[in-house]
């Protein structure tokens, strides 16, 4: 179980996050939705350890590590590294095994895109290879931020396929603007506005 408690970020007399609490158990899906500057990115960053808590307390049970992974709204895929590249770059510098990285790139769909670089990529397979880049250190915890805001509908499919796949083995926290994906993906669900977490299922 993961059960963050009375979590607090503030940006000078912004509260970006103020007084979140939740629980979420092991293969479980959350989604939160809300307005932009609601506090989701922030909250997900927290998460992940990019930003530093003003207080609250992030606390994993017997079952997780306590490892976080993010996909970025944006990708970040590195411009000079092919999908293989981007995707084995962190365990190799970090001296992990990334001997699964086929594995990895076949489970999103993108073996036969291995040696393309972003460029040669469209936008649903960039944000695949962005998955599968945060899949490799093998995260107990799998976020989101607004992983089909860029994409059109035929691409938005695609990644919430890819998300239904790893419901129930994979624990994830996926932040969007779009009901359509909080419907087909959430087990549980909330919004985020003026930094406070309001349960809607």
């Amino acid at each position: 179980m993961l059960r963050v408690s009375n979590l607090c970020k503030s940006f000078g007399n912004v509260k970006a996050v103020d007084n979140v609490s939740f629980e979420l158990e092991k293969g479980e899906t959350l989604a939160v939705i809300g307005p932009s500057g609601g506090g989701k990115s922030t909250l997900l960053r927290l998460l992940n350890g990019l930003e530093v808590p003003d207080g609250g307390t992030i606390e994993f049970a017997n079952i997780y590590e306590g490892t976080f992974g993010l996909v970025f709204q944006e990708y970040n895929l590195f411009p000079q590294y092919t999908v293989l590249g981007n995707i084995t770059l962190a365990p190799r510098l970090l001296q992990k095994n990334y001997s699964h990285a086929e594995e990895i790139l076949r489970k999103v769909g993108l073996l036969d895109k291995k040696d393309n670089y972003p460029s040669q990529l469209s936008g649903g397979q960039k944000q695949r290879t962005a998955i599968a880049r945060a899949l490799m250190l093998k995260p107990d915890i799998l976020c989101f931020d607004e992983p089909t805001s860029a994409l059109d509908p035929k691409l938005t499919d695609e990644i919430v396929g890819i998300i239904k796949q790893m419901k129930g083995e994979q624990t994830i926290i996926i932040v969007t603007h779009d009901m359509d994906v909080m419907r087909e993906t959430a087990d549980k669900t909330a919004t985020m506005d003026d930094g406070r977490l309001i349960w809607v299922t």
